[in-house]
């Protein structure tokens, strides 16, 4: 076992880049669920070379750390993905895998003491490399039109509190007031230029309404996690009002 100063034990997977990155090129963290029934299963396939997937860091059920990948080289975690100009996050960034079954097999919430190691590393990281609040991100929100994870259950407001990421600052009345108002052709334009200003991008691959819909879902899941429906709101219109003004 070998530990640092964020007790994290090494269990390395093979699958990552040989080419050694720079420090100044990790810009994003990028949380995921495991999305596997059981917690054996997902470490070795993480490890298996055939699976082709990794992630630089594991976080148990029980709240342990484990290094699947050193921080400057790539893992593969991400697929194809894109925030704002950058595309293959996985270039840029810090992979978070988190035990959790997802969305197919009984999703659940995460544990208090996985929680508390997301803010352990997070905040490790998020010093050591210097990376912004808004680049720190779910699988959903640099993939929508594929990934669910995190997922609605991810602790987003909590950890934003603690300086991980970044939330809004409206009140519940104002929330509640706004929900499942309908909106006019014109706010639904704001609505996803708006998205597109809080760093969700463009997918050539689907029609229009469909994307629209897969990010309108993503941003629920980041920012509105009480209703996953994909229908733009004024709580939707509001809330991206007010991050892209904060």
């Amino acid at each position: 076992m070998s530990k640092s100063i964020i007790n994290t034990t090494l269990n390395y997977s093979p699958n990552f880049d040989s080419e050694k990155r720079k420090v100044k090129e990790i810009k994003f963290i990028i949380f995921h669920y495991t999305g596997m029934k059981k917690e054996k299963e997902t470490i070795a396939k993480l490890i298996n070379i055939k699976s082709k997937v990794s992630s630089h860091y594991l976080i148990k059920n029980n709240g342990d750390i484990l290094t699947l990948v050193p921080d400057l080289y790539t893992s593969w975690h991400a697929g194809i993905s894109s925030w704002r100009n950058y595309k293959s996050i996985n270039k840029y960034s810090i992979g978070i895998e988190i035990s959790n079954p997802g969305h197919e097999y009984s999703y659940k919430k995460f544990s208090k003491k996985q929680i508390k190691s997301v803010l352990k590393l997070s905040s490790y990281l998020i010093k050591k490399y210097k990376i912004k609040s808004n680049f720190i991100l779910g699988h959903s929100d640099i993939a929508p039109d594929r990934k669910k994870d995190p997922g609605e259950k991810f602790p987003w407001k909590y950890l934003s509190k603690n300086n991980i990421g970044y939330w809004h600052n409206l009140s519940k009345n104002k929330l509640l007031k706004a929900r499942n108002q309908k909106v006019d052709q014109l706010d639904r334009y704001k609505f996803i230029k708006n998205l597109r200003k809080i760093g969700y991008t463009k997918n050539i691959f689907f029609n229009k309404n469909k994307y629209t819909k897969l990010l309108t879902i993503a941003f629920q899941r980041r920012f509105r996690q009480e209703i996953i429906n994909g229908v733009i709101d004024q709580e939707c219109l509001i809330i991206s009002n007010n991050l892209i003004k904060n």
